[in-house]
């Protein structure tokens, strides 16, 4: 039984997540304590609840201490079984962290899957939809790992009620350097703003494209129907050769859309003044599909990145708990490589 101490590191949500997918695709028990001890409301709240009660069902575990507030969880989990799934998150508790939890034990099984996830898909503090579909799930494809990701209603905080359906096939993983973006090819924005003003949306694009110097052809409302809202995201996409990242900007109230748009592009600056492939959100969330695939293959595989999070270090620490892999971290070129090597 693998013990660990929630509080440690970032000692957030991600470290339960991390657990259970790594419990499934192992078959390794569990007891996680002091569960997100250092926040303001410790303990479990709905949307982890929802991610523990999600991965007991497709791997037939055993619980205790799946309930809100719970400090203290142990999960034993069984035989992970393929299917057709529907998972309701409740409000606007993110459907794409509770997918990046089920996702690698469901593509290790032998057989296709199919989920249908209801809740936020554009939340801040947890990666949007067009994060998943444009960036994560192609590299988790060249993994190896064939997955098909399609939006059928935007949810934003704190109404929620998106929608999306994913199609999960059997992996056959084989590691991968990425240590390169390679030539930029496209780069544009979006704004999604249901049921706002259509001057918001044009201000923050406006912005934008003033900040960076991009041209109106690249600045895109995006379609949204205005039961979606309210809601306000402003999204850059950059797809280079060798990967495609999206950064992410939401509007709240009290803030300018001058700002939001200044928040983004700072974002992106910071990224692009860097020789890295990925930037700090795909460096934390790559790791642990790459490590599945080194320790099944026995081979070694690197990333570089922009920055190591709190978050990155203490998903290194959960990962290192259950496979037989380890992390080294190197500076590079202003950046970190992160190498995943078999033990």
């Amino acid at each position: 039984m693998i013990e660990i101490d929630g509080s440690r590191g970032e000692g957030g949500g991600q470290i339960l997540r991390s657990a259970l997918a790594l419990s499934m695709c192992t078959g390794q028990g569990f007891v996680l304590e002091r569960i997100r001890a250092g926040r303001a409301k410790p303990g479990l709240m709905r949307q982890h609840l929802a991610c523990v009660n999600a991965a007991a069902q497709i791997s037939d575990a055993q619980v205790q201490g799946a309930e809100l507030n719970s400090q203290a969880i142990r999960f034993v989990p069984g035989t992970v079984r393929a299917g057709e799934y529907s998972f309701q998150m409740g409000s606007a508790a993110s459907c794409c962290l509770l997918l990046q939890t089920l996702w690698p034990a469901l593509m290790l099984a032998p057989e296709p899957s199919r989920l249908r996830l209801t809740g936020g898909t554009h939340n801040p503090a947890a990666p949007p939809f067009h994060f998943l579909q444009r960036s994560y799930a192609p590299l988790m494809n060249r993994l190896g790992a064939r997955a098909e990701l399609a939006l059928q209603r935007m949810g934003f905080y704190p109404a929620g009620g998106g929608s999306m359906t994913v199609e999960l096939w059997p992996a056959r993983l084989k590691p991968f350097d990425l240590l390169e973006r390679g030539k930029l090819k496209v780069c544009h924005a979006e704004c999604f703003a249901p049921a706002l003003p259509r001057a918001v949306a044009q201000r923050e694009l406006q912005a934008l494209g003033a900040i960076l110097g991009w041209e109106p052809g690249q600045l895109i409302t995006g379609q949204a129907r205005q039961n979606e809202g309210p809601g306000n995201a402003l999204l850059a996409t950059l797809e280079y050769a060798e990967l495609t990242e999206v950064f992410t900007q939401f509007g709240l109230k009290g803030v300018s859309s001058e700002q939001v748009a200044q928040a983004l592009a700072d974002e992106l600056q910071s990224y692009q003044a860097s020789k890295a492939a990925l930037g700090p959100h795909m460096a934390d969330q790559w790791a642990l599909p790459l490590a599945l695939a080194v320790e099944r293959t026995g081979l070694a595989a690197s990333y570089t990145c922009t920055e190591i999070t709190p978050h990155a270090q203490s998903n290194f620490e959960v990962i290192e708990k259950f496979l037989a892999v380890r992390f080294v971290v190197i500076d590079r070129d202003g950046g970190f490589e992160v190498s995943a090597e078999p033990l």
